[in-house]
């Protein structure tokens, strides 16, 4: 039922776009954009191509990160994230993290989930290669990536930790509270950084999970 909500409120949020072509992906973009597609086949039996074109600079006057969709390559509907898009035979589901996209579906009639298909000069389509040409190491890439993320959630659970366990009430039941983990400040920002690279890495594959991601956000 609140999922439902969800979208409702997503779909009235939908305005209609302007129609202009969509962009070329330049290489310049790379950190900044993510473009996904998706065919579909309309009621006429004729193939429709959609576009998902998201600029993580571009955002609406409340802060919100604004989503582009395509039709046949001419601006169809803008909305901010997330963003559900209705489409022949489902919806496209558009959500993001700090790190870029955390999902970019299309979602059937009947439930079944697809995720669409990054462009190949973006991010996402050159870690999707990755995968592609060279899974092993895809495998090793993706493993250091969760790596990185667990680290950061036991530092980050220490430092909420600790304030809480020297509240004076707290402290003079179960007596000081020294760090587990005490780190040089230089490490503490070094496995920061090593956590934001992580959750970086795993926004290029739309792979989120609040309690891992969130780390490193």
């Amino acid at each position: 039922m609140f999922q439902q909500w969800r979208r409702r409120r997503a779909v009235k949020r939908i305005e209609p776009g302007d129609g202009r072509w969509l962009p070329r992906f330049r290489w310049w973009q790379l950190l900044g954009r993510s473009l996904l597609h998706l065919a579909l086949i309309d009621s006429a039996g004729q193939q429709v191509r959609y576009a998902v074109d998201v600029r993580q600079w571009k955002t609406d006057d409340n802060g919100y990160m604004k989503v582009f969709l395509y039709r046949n390559d001419r601006q169809h509907s803008v909305s901010r994230v997330p963003a559900v898009f209705p489409v022949e035979g489902g919806r496209i589901d558009v959500a993001s993290s700090n790190f870029g996209l955390k999902r970019c579906h299309f979602v059937s009639d009947e439930g079944v989930e697809q995720q669409m298909q990054p462009d190949a000069r973006s991010a996402e389509g050159r870690r999707a290669s990755l995968d592609a040409r060279r899974p092993v190491l895809s495998r090793i890439v993706g493993a250091i990536s969760v790596v990185m993320l667990l680290v950061g959630i036991v530092l980050l659970l220490q430092q909420i930790a600790l304030p809480i366990l020297r509240i004076p009430p707290i402290a003079e039941q179960i007596g000081p509270v020294e760090p587990l983990i005490a780190l040089p400040l230089w490490l503490t920002i070094s496995l920061g950084v090593a956590a934001a690279i992580g959750s970086a890495e795993r926004a290029l594959r739309l792979r989120y999970r609040w309690w891992l991601d969130a780390a490193g956000n």
